[in-house]
């Protein structure tokens, strides 16, 4: 039952609906792989089984009725951690939230459920959602299922792993510094970052009935196809209550373009975050793809801004972003660090500690040049399709659980700083645009490596077709061989 294990959502949901399978066959066949694997790998920490298993059947008697049903009917697939699902925990990996059980749905997951999905547990996370691995003191360390001295990224790393060791069937995930695109960077498989604000963002959230909506942070699908994060997205998007007084969602598609129709611009190297000889290549493979299909092609093409003012602006909106989610004593605790900085320490550590507490008026000066960066955005898909980029420097590194500050990763046998790795995903992400992580196969060492499709805002169905037509080509999920 491998193969169908490894299936995307679309063809699994395509086999109940022709009979081939029934919703509690394929429910049954996860949950056995699951028993089978996941101790080792620990990417799903919450299992819900039972109350699947209800709705597995369920899902049968109404496909048996002849009842309507939706494009997931039937499909067993996970959430992430820090997703509201009704009954379970939601503890974003801290300790202090551990008790924390969620009374309904993220309305992400209404949606999902909606659809016909059927969700039978959550995936692994860091701590409060902030690294680029997926471990804390509650559930320990998610490992990568191409490697298991690996890590699987973060922070939907659980998210990630459980899709590409065949252990689910669709997961859904979060991004603020590439907490989708980075994992399915690492673990080989398709991911989308959405258009700011485009999915209901509810019910992700850490205690609290939280009804914001978070500065560059968003939701979205990951899968093992791109046809999937197709239906996810439209599955999951549209305005929240309030705003569907007067908003309706109508998303430009690609159509019957294809890709010998489009202009696709290169970036695939930055002097902010140097990237590994084999990344930098697989970026250029997909270009090569497109240009052999007969796309035109501008590896020279950049917009107006320097990647250094990009990124300052990125850092600073999303240090005070994260940091507004730190217990009150940690924060006041900080404050008081930061005032007796030596005020002509410039250094990139001063500097993000200072974001992190900056005050309104510093907030809304980098909010006004991010508003900047998204016009100059604008002006640039005026011009090109969609954009290339590599997601991160290298392929997935070993464990690394000691403290940030003494985290180096090494990018061409060069020992660069931790954080410098959020450079790709800050550079989409801090003017809401829209990217799909495709993989590109894997390297030497058998770890997957994968390469970011990026367009303007609301351009989510074009970058995930334009993923869907590269697919076609050659750029699939290659199934882990410890698992398959």
């Amino acid at each position: 039952m491998s193969d169908i294990a490894f299936a995307s959502a679309t063809e699994l949901a395509a086999m109940i609906q022709r009979r081939e399978i029934s919703a509690v066959e394929l429910l049954k066949t996860y949950l056995d792989r699951i028993d089978q694997y996941n101790g080792a790998l620990n990417a799903i920490v919450v299992d819900v089984r039972d109350e699947a298993l209800v709705h597995a059947q369920a899902a049968d008697a109404a496909l048996a009725a002849g009842k309507a049903v939706g494009p997931l009917h039937g499909v067993p697939m996970t959430v992430k951690e820090s997703y509201n699902l009704a009954g379970t925990p939601t503890t974003w990996g801290n300790p202090d939230w551990k008790d924390n059980i969620a009374g309904e749905d993220a309305e992400s997951v209404k949606k999902l459920k909606a659809a016909g999905a059927i969700v039978f547990g959550k995936t692994n996370v860091p701590l409060s959602l902030a690294d680029f691995q997926s471990y804390n003191e509650i559930y320990g360390t998610t490992n990568n299922p191409y490697n298991h001295e690996r890590i699987p990224g973060g922070s939907s790393g659980g998210s990630a792993a459980a899709l590409a060791a065949g252990l689910t069937g669709l997961e859904t995930g979060s991004d603020i510094g590439g907490s989708i695109r980075n994992p399915a960077h690492f673990c080989g498989v398709f991911g989308h970052k959405s258009t700011h604000n485009l999915l209901w963002i509810r019910g992700h959230a850490p205690p609290g009935d939280i009804r914001s909506k978070p500065d560059i942070s968003v939701i979205g699908p990951l899968a093992r196809s791109a046809a999937d994060l197709d239906t996810a997205l439209r599955t999951m998007a549209g305005p929240d209550e309030i705003m569907a007084r007067g908003y309706q969602l109508n998303l430009p598609e690609l159509g019957d373009r294809c890709l010998s129709d489009l202009i696709v611009a290169v970036w695939s190297d930055d002097e902010m975050c140097q990237v590994d000889g084999e990344v930098r290549a697989r970026v250029e493979a997909v270009a090569d793809a497109c240009r052999a299909a007969g796309a035109q092609v501008d590896d020279q093409a950049r917009p107006t801004f320097s990647s250094e003012h990009s990124h300052e602006t990125y850092q600073h909106l999303l240090q005070a972003t994260m940091a507004s989610r730190m217990p009150d004593a940690d924060y006041e605790s900080l404050k008081q660090y930061v005032e007796s900085l030596d005020p002509t320490d410039e250094s990139d550590t001063a500097k993000v500690l200072r974001a992190q507490v900056s005050s309104f008026k510093d907030w809304g000066h980098s909010n006004e040049l991010r508003h900047h960066l998204r016009w100059q955005w604008h002006e640039f898909f005026k011009d090109y399709d969609v954009l290339l980029t590599p997601m991160m420097p290298t392929a997935a590194f070993p464990h690394d659980h000691r403290v940030f500050s003494e985290r180096t990763i090494q990018v061409n046998n060069e020992a660069r700083p931790y954080f410098e790795q959020v450079f790709w995903a800050g550079l989409t992400g801090v003017a809401y645009l829209p990217s799909t992580v495709i993989p590109t196969g894997l390297n030497g060492e058998g770890l997957p490596i994968g390469v970011q499709i990026v367009g303007p805002e609301y351009s989510d169905l074009i970058t995930i077709a334009v993923a869907s037509a590269l697919e076609a080509e050659v750029f699939r999920f290659t199934p882990p061989p410890a698992y398959s």
